[in-house]
């Protein structure tokens, strides 16, 4: 019988699994590996839609089930299933049994550890549908009621609630539940029939009830509005290589995208990422320090313990321009001869884990905002980011503005419309000239895909001034 006061009873069921089977399951399908595991997980999720004034879909599901992996060497071998029974998992253990055994000795355990860095409570079951329905349709009135130019208001509210165990062969057990919740806000707005677009979101593993605040919600709605209003008197942007100022918080997905996943420890092993083999080399101008932390309390991408049962913590990757490490699973920093720093991730017990980002940010600087941008005799201030696309092994990206400026003579003119910014991580570390002292990080909406796999991320960063970055605009 499940329970919300014992979370492991949605994972262990009598007459089909028990703590004490999937540990002796565990040892025995493991005992020829040098590491592995037997990853538990329940989850439940459901996500709302309101769009055009009335609620368009409304999902609920749960799953849950296991992935069994053993680890000999270089070699992984990994079987999942959506069942969670000792038949199915013994079923699963003829597949561990076809690695072979390797001369290394048995991989450690992860160091215990008793921190919670968020609540344990289930996000969903606290609050009534009707009180989820009524937050969308009052948000959509509201918005609706800010501005006579607000054609269309679309607001998304998403949530899950996870329980997962990680059971070793020496006997580690640790269990992690995981709650999260997500609100956003679409809105567009028309004049002179000329139509153009807001967004804003917010998350993190909290309850709803941090996001049903009025003085929450008005934000976003205040956010959306405000850069859908800004894009109604947006010009063409310019093309060509200038100046950028990009501003703190959201914009740190550059960041992520364009330089994080150059420094996770699989790329680096294989000696595919542009970082390979420099640790102790300068990679960035001085000032740069990049960190991932997954154990800031409550943030998006934070996680108690890795999918590994690795505690996260802060990692320094960049330290005043000077490569000092990489994000590290178990697999690639033991074959790296490194400690695994807390990044072992995965989708759902469906996947394999596999070094990944958590919250990944760059430090603040000394720089006041306002002097950087008087410091700019001609360029662009990006505040806020669209989609984009990286190249890992070049690092080379695209990204799309989605309210940017004109800078002229240390001051803002035009919001300009379709600028993207074109570069390569390893170049743009080089080119920062300014590190303000306002860091931020985002508003936790993040969302990173790799390999197929896609997980919560947090992001970045204070006031960064670049020179030379390429801007594909769009004036002739």
């Amino acid at each position: 019988m499940t329970s919300l006061s014992d979370p492991r009873s949605f994972l262990y069921h009598d007459g089909q699994l028990d703590p004490a089977e999937a540990k002796r399951l565990t040892a025995s399908a493991l005992a020829k590996a040098d590491d592995g595991e037997l990853y538990l997980q329940y989850r439940k999720s459901e996500a709302f839609g309101f769009d055009d004034g009335r609620l368009k879909t409304a999902s609920y599901d749960t799953h849950s089930g296991f992935g069994l992996r053993a680890v000999s060497g270089e070699t992984t071998a990994f079987a999942h299933a959506n069942e969670l029974s000792a038949a199915a998992i013994g079923r699963a253990a003829g597949t561990m049994a076809l690695i072979d055994p390797s001369a290394s000795a048995k991989a450690p355990p992860p160091r215990a550890t008793n921190r919670h860095l968020y609540t344990d409570s289930d996000p969903l079951d606290l609050v009534p549908f009707a009180d989820k329905v009524n937050l969308c349709q009052t948000i959509d009135a509201a918005a609706r009621a800010r501005d006579p130019r607000v054609a269309q208001v679309s607001v998304s509210l998403m949530g899950s609630w996870s329980v997962v165990e990680i059971v070793r062969a020496d006997g580690f057990v640790a269990t992690d539940i995981r709650p999260l919740v997500r609100l956003n806000v679409s809105i567009v707005v028309e004049q002179n029939g000329r139509r153009e677009t807001g967004n804003f979101g917010m998350g993190g593993r909290y309850l709803y009830n941090d996001l049903m605040q009025p003085e929450t919600w008005n934000r976003a709605i205040d956010e959306a509005l405000a850069q859908a209003v800004v894009n109604l008197d947006s010009v063409a942007a310019p093309a060509g290589d200038m100046t950028v100022l990009l501003g703190p918080g959201w914009p740190g997905i550059l960041l992520h995208e364009a330089i994080g996943h150059g420094l996770e420890g699989d790329f680096n092993r294989k000696g595919t990422s542009a970082f390979s083999g420099r640790i102790g080399e300068r990679v960035a101008a001085p000032g740069v320090t990049v960190i991932d932390d997954g154990s800031i309390a409550d943030r998006r991408g934070s996680l108690s313990i890795d999918d590994e049962g690795t505690p996260t913590q802060e990692n320094i990757l960049i330290e005043d321009g000077i490569l000092k490490g990489y994000i590290q699973d178990r697999l690639n920093a033991r074959l790296m001869g490194v400690a695994p720093t807390g990044n072992g991730r995965r989708e759902s017990f469906a996947h394999a884990p596999m070094p990944r980002m958590t919250n990944t940010f760059m430090r603040a600087g000394k720089d006041d905002p306002a002097e950087l941008l008087a410091r700019m005799k001609n360029g662009i201030f990006a505040k806020s980011f669209g989609g984009g696309q990286v190249d890992i092994v070049s690092g080379k990206f695209v990204f799309s503005c989605t309210e940017a400026y004109l800078v002229e003579n240390g001051k803002l003119g035009a919001p300009i419309k379709g600028a993207t910014l074109i570069g390569d991580g390893p170049s743009v570390l080089t080119k920062v000239t300014g590190i303000g002292n306002d860091f931020a990080l985002d508003e936790g909406v993040g969302m990173c895909g790799k390999g197929g796999q896609s997980v919560p991320a947090g992001v970045g960063q204070p006031t960064l001034l670049v020179s030379g970055l390429t801007v594909g605009g769009t004036a002739v």
